[in-house]
């Protein structure tokens, strides 16, 4: 049997090789096989293979047509003047029916490297055990209500309210304005549950266009639509099975694909797209909005079905406006996360900037207060954040002030001062970024999408 140097470097690779033909005689063995028994590879080719290897059960193999694969084997080696055991795959070679030779190779050279990787498998299963139990420990060293950052009674009543129902299993709505912090409610449900272990899985309905919303949350089967994977994908509900999922914008979910969510919340069970088969799910399900959900409903937009079924518990998380006494532990939270990721050393922010802030209503709430933070740490470098950094805060709050604008008449609503606060602030924004709405949302720190839901309710014009 002729080989090129190529096939003959290939086959030299493996630990050891032979091949026999349909009598069971020697047609190739490679070099390290030939070192072991301590022969020539000439002085074999043609022989019987039992004749050179008389412990082989490869002519057995060939008898049968079947393969014997991961068997033990025992050869005397030349090399160390010593026995080996060795793992070695033995494989009919059939073509149309017809066995006409066979072939062996070991997968391991000796038993020992077995014992080894074993050993090395080992030492890494008890490495993931200790890294899971300081991973549990640190867990339970860590309670998730501290990343809910404020002392305010309306924030104390919603982590004793999170403390009591975390480990229910009990849908919850998650309900506020943009940029008060859902999410980490959210978070905070999910950590303190004995699904904590599992997935978090969120995903935004506002985010994804409507008609690709069904696939993102069920998967879909391969060949589905035009565009689908060939192995199709999972879900967001497959992927928080066992866990949590949090539907953020539920009130931008279109009416079709509610009654089909209140079918999986009622079933506890999904169908991929083009899928026929349900596939069973257990998902602790949070939703959140800042959409006043009974008006979506009086409207026509929002299956009240699905709301009460949602709304087992509602949490309201408050406005930023309406706790400013939590505004100097968020800075503070604030300066010591940008510390960390940005490397800077902000000591502090004084009492002035903080008397500042409260006097702010904070359109953008916590999100707001955040860029704002960032902002300033920026600026400020390695000292105390002072009131001379703040000119741009300053000029966001020039809109507010009531000194520069006719005053609200008396019977107008706390409401309508509010409104026309945010009007005002959202037109000088677009003033100050020549009508650019993405930098403006940014400035704003609420989602562009917000913003031009904002530009309609208001009919603000989106011209410069």
């Amino acid at each position: 049997m002729n080989f090129t140097p190529l096939w003959t470097a290939a086959l030299n690779a493996f630990s050891n090789f032979i091949i026999v033909d349909e009598r069971c005689r020697i047609a190739y063995m490679n070099k390290p096989y030939t070192e072991i028994l301590n022969i020539k590879l000439e002085d074999v080719i043609g022989k019987p293979i039992k004749s050179i290897i008389p412990t082989t059960k490869l002519p057995e193999v060939m008898a049968s047509g079947k393969a014997d694969i991961g068997a033990l084997m025992t050869l005397y080696d030349h090399k160390t003047s010593r026995d080996i055991r060795f793992v070695c795959n033995r494989i009919p070679l059939i073509e149309d029916g017809e066995i006409i030779g066979g072939v062996a190779i070991s997968t391991f050279n000796e038993m020992g490297e077995i014992y080894h990787l074993y050993s090395e498998v080992e030492k890494m299963q008890q490495q993931n055990e200790l890294y899971q139990q300081t991973i549990e420990q640190l867990r339970k060293q860590t309670n998730p209500l501290d990343y809910i950052i404020g002392s305010s009674q309306a924030i104390g009543h919603i982590k004793s309210t999170i403390a009591i129902f975390a480990n229910s299993g009990l849908s919850l709505l998650l309900t506020g304005e943009t940029g008060v912090g859902k999410e980490v409610f959210a978070n905070a449900l999910h950590q303190l549950s004995s699904r904590s272990a599992s997935n978090f899985v969120k995903i935004n309905c506002a985010a994804i266009p409507k008609d690709l919303l069904e696939s993102e949350l069920f998967g879909y089967e391969g060949g589905a639509f035009t565009g689908a994977k060939k192995g199709g994908k999972i879900g967001k509900f497959e992927l928080a099975d066992g866990g949590t999922l949090l539907l953020d914008e539920i009130g931008e979910m279109p009416l079709p694909l509610q009654s089909k969510l209140l079918r999986v919340l009622q079933e506890k069970e999904i169908e991929r797209v083009g899928g026929i088969t349900p596939i069973k799910v257990d998902v602790r399900l949070i939703c959140s909005t800042n959409q006043n959900l009974t008006q979506l409903i009086q409207e026509g937009r929002f299956r009240a079905d699905l709301y009460y079924r949602i709304n087992t518990i509602e949490l309201a998380i408050p406005p930023l406006r309406d706790r400013l006494d939590d505004i100097p532990e968020l800075c503070n939270f604030f300066i010591q996360k940008f510390n960390r990721e940005n490397g800077s050393y902000t000591q502090g922010i004084d009492q002035e900037v903080l008397a500042l802030m409260q006097q702010y209503t904070w359109p953008g709430n916590v999100r707001e207060l955040e860029h704002v933070i960032e902002r300033l740490c920026f600026l400020n470098g390695h000292s105390t954040i002072h009131l001379s950094s703040c000119d741009f805060l300053i000029h966001k709050m020039s809109g507010e002030n009531t000194l520069s604008k006719p005053a609200f008449s008396a019977a107008s609503s706390l409401q309508e001062q509010r409104c026309n606060a945010e009007i005002d602030l959202i037109r000088q924004t677009l003033r100050q970024t020549d009508g650019n709405k993405a930098k403006a949302a940014r400035l704003l720190g609420i989602d562009r999408t917000v913003l031009y839901r904002k530009l309609k309710k208001y009919h603000i014009d989106q011209t410069p």
